[in-house]
């Protein structure tokens, strides 16, 4: 699949030790944790896609284009780090079914917006799937500095330079797509956060800190089909 990414948003939390116990049990059997320092980290990433198609193949209308907000942590299999997502709230229909069912992943329904004033991002989620738990998220974004190199080694690039995802199917059978893209064009960012309860249907209760924040305007991305991994 090809896609490109547009206005995102990093943000993050570091668990704190108290809820360890919890992150640990929401991630499969045979996925470890990914930790830097001794902290695992939670990240809450609203952002647009276009161009979302296979490759080679025109962009197609109604399903090409959406918003999409995904929750997630960091884990590492056979020394491949990657992301582990606990959800991802799209606002097109068609393509949260084919990713459920393609992708093995925990996609739902969201009504979504995204408005940009200026270098401002005003962005709103609210889940709209019946039979599963709601979250939230709205609020404002933006950069507030130049373009950085994230130092290999650093925090900055550990967090956003993961190169594929890990998913799990429903008869426990693990999974591993590559991710590929070029290195990321990151900013500092602020945001103002008025509701995010994105992290309450995992039983995750975010630290009352502010979050370290990243903004990447855009991204043009190759996810690779699945592979399962023997565990």
């Amino acid at each position: 699949m090809a896609q490109t990414w547009h206005q995102l948003l990093f943000a993050h939390w570091p668990v704190p030790q108290s809820q360890m116990g919890r992150l640990r049990a929401l991630v499969p059997p045979g996925l470890p944790l990914d930790l830097f320092e001794k902290e695992a980290w939670l990240g809450v990433i609203p952002f647009t896609m276009t161009g979302v198609r296979p490759r080679w193949v025109p962009s197609i209308p109604f399903f090409s284009s959406f918003h999409e907000l995904n929750v997630r942590t960091y884990v590492a299999r056979d020394g491949k780090p990657g992301i582990f997502f606990f959800s991802l709230d799209a606002s097109n229909r068609l393509a949260v079914a084919l990713a459920r069912r393609s992708y093995h992943l925990p996609y739902f329904n969201a009504r979504m917006s995204l408005e940009l004033d200026g270098s401002r991002v005003h962005y709103s989620s609210s889940r709209q799937d019946r039979g599963f738990p709601s979250a939230e998220l709205e609020g404002s974004y933006g950069p507030i500095a130049s373009v950085l190199s994230a130092k290999e080694g650093s925090l900055d690039a550990w967090l956003t330079a993961r190169y594929c995802l890990y998913a799990v199917d429903k008869h426990g059978r693990m999974y591993r797509g590559e991710i590929d893209h070029s290195p990321w064009l990151l900013q500092r960012a602020e945001a103002e956060i008025k509701k995010n309860t994105m992290a309450s249907p995992l039983g995750l209760s975010l630290p009352d800190t502010e979050p370290l924040l990243h903004f990447a305007r855009h991204m043009d991305v190759k996810v690779w089909p699945l592979e399962r991994v023997l565990v």
